[in-house]
């Protein structure tokens, strides 16, 4: 007697069966960007969703599983829209585009009513910041409802980007009067007396990223007069004991090279209608061995206090160079691995 065949499950069938989708794009200029140069941003879709992508003029085909040539078809979709609206298109924003579409599902689950909405946006004068992954949308929601807002994790998730955006937002809209940088200085120990120059330039080649960001988010001469006004305002640790600070937002970079007495002053240093970001990475503490990282310190003390936010980044959040993303999950193994011994 034969046995019957036990029948697939329609979702898994949906996502073994292979399909094919072509998709034409009526702006052949556009359509190049779309695809990127020497068809990059192809390439990228194909290796991040598992399919097919073969491009003739302004028309591509894709060929993969149902769902993933959805999510494809979706993230070409949006990228070419973002391009007719004028904006730029870089490697970022299609790897932004491909999380998305992935956190999103399968559009054959696709229900607009409960549908996750889409990542969050920061308006800036200069350009518009979406978040890219999930984490970051987080990120960009916690800063907009705290006063107080951790932002840890590894290197090129945009913890700092994303923070100066939502400050430079702020300080356009006029809700705040200054922005604040501020960073450890020097292994956490502020000697900075043996570098040549006034203090902003004995200061500079530590923020550089924070300056980078600014420069990059805002009119650089915009820019040099709101840091010759003092409505920019490079502030190292050390120099913020004493100060309260009001009506501005409070950046705090490299946060866990911070001593624990450091993170308090710092933070108790709030004033009325101000903001307060502290990002770092915890496990790229400069600190001497058996000091205690004041950023995980105050991360845990401060866990459930109303008005405070924390947002955890891991490697899956790297927006650089994907080979970045590998070598931090790398890194994190081998921690993992050793910590487990």
């Amino acid at each position: 007697m034969r046995t019957p065949a036990t029948p697939i499950p329609t979702a898994a069938f949906e996502e073994t069966a292979t399909t094919h989708i072509v998709l034409a794009f009526e702006d052949n200029r556009l359509a190049s960007v779309l695809f990127g140069q020497y068809g990059q941003n192809l390439a990228l879709i194909e290796r991040r969703l598992g399919v097919m992508a073969e491009q003739r003029g302004n028309h591509v085909t894709v060929d993969g599983s149902r769902s993933a040539c959805e999510q494809a078809r979706r993230v070409l979709e949006g990228l070419y829209e973002q391009l007719k609206r004028g904006r730029d298109l870089s490697p970022g924003d299609v790897e932004g585009a491909i999380r998305q579409a992935i956190a999103q599902g399968s559009l054959f689950d696709y229900d607009p009513g409960s549908a996750p909405p889409a990542f969050e946006e920061i308006n800036l004068r200069k350009r518009a910041v979406r978040a890219r992954t999930p984490a970051q949308d987080a990120y960009v929601r916690a800063l907009k409802r705290n006063t107080l807002v951790f932002g840890t994790g590894p290197a090129g998730t945009g913890k700092t980007w994303l923070a100066v955006a939502h400050a430079v937002q702020m300080f356009e809209r006029k809700e705040i009067d200054r922005i604040i940088l501020s960073r450890p200085a020097v292994e956490a120990g502020e000697r900075l007396g043996f570098l040549p120059g006034d203090l902003r330039e004995k200061v500079d080649p530590y923020l550089r990223p924070v300056y980078d960001a600014l420069y990059d988010l805002m009119d650089p001469r915009v820019v040099e007069r709101a840091l010759q006004a003092g409505e920019i305002e490079i502030a190292p640790l050390a120099f913020m004991r004493g100060r309260t600070l009001s009506n501005a937002c409070v950046i705090l970079d490299e946060a866990q090279n911070t001593s624990s007495m450091q993170m308090k002053m710092f933070l108790t240093r709030l004033g009325e209608n101000s903001r307060m970001v502290v990002t770092g990475d915890p496990s790229q503490v400069d600190l001497p061995p058996g000091q205690i990282s004041g950023l995980a310190e105050a991360v845990r003390l401060l866990a459930n206090v109303e008005g405070v936010g924390h947002v955890v980044f891991t490697h899956e959040d790297v927006i650089r160079h994907e080979l970045v993303a590998r070598i931090v999950e790398a890194y994190d193994r081998a921690r993992t691995h050793k910590t487990g011994e």
